[in-house]
């Protein structure tokens, strides 16, 4: 005679045998841990963003990095212009993502002309503002977070940071550095 085993008897063979029965994720799909953007800190330029011709620099005594050598900056040239940094990740399903980013903001305005607006997209979710930051940001780096929260299905996430200057009404350059997009 020949066994016959069913996924069903299988799976009550299992609960005989060890008290409790597991359908989660297969071994196969990706974690939830982890950084998952290559280029978090720009040490390779643009690689793996979308930028403006001169949005990655390399610090320098006066203006350094906050970790390595190179950061992103925006706007500081007192002209009418706007910077675009973006950057897309996939977020497996089940997963959560945190995106942290450290901004510090030199300026000569006393009111707010020049910002910096950082969003985040996710699939199905329409695009949002999540920070607009002005001359009132700080001349020392500052952390900020945000998250896109779990869902069932593999999604993808964009970050944006948006900078738009106005001529003659002071100069303010924001630098962003050590962007981390993290599952957990």
């Amino acid at each position: 005679m020949k066994a016959f085993v069913t996924t069903a008897g299988a799976a009550a063979l299992l609960l005989l045998a060890t008290g409790s029965v597991s359908y989660g994720r297969a071994a196969a799909d990706a974690p939830c841990t982890g950084q998952i953007h290559a280029n978090p800190g720009f040490e390779l330029g643009t690689t793996g963003w979308t930028a403006g011709p001169r949005t990655v620099v390399l610090g320098d005594a006066t203006r350094p990095a906050h970790t390595g050598l190179a950061y992103a900056t925006f706007a500081g040239l007192d002209v009418t212009r706007s910077d675009l940094l973006r950057t897309t990740v996939t977020v497996p399903a089940s997963c959560d993502l945190t995106v942290r980013f450290w901004v510090r903001t030199t300026t000569t305005e006393t009111s707010r002309g020049d910002y910096l607006n950082v969003g985040l997209a996710v699939t199905g979710i329409p695009p949002k503002t999540r920070f607009s930051l002005a001359f009132d940001g700080g001349s020392q780096w500052r952390q900020y977070s945000m998250s896109t929260g779990t869902a069932t299905t593999e999604r993808t996430a964009t970050a944006s940071f948006l900078a738009s200057e106005t001529a003659g009404n002071g100069v303010t350059a924001f630098d962003v550095d050590d962007v981390t997009f993290t599952l957990s």
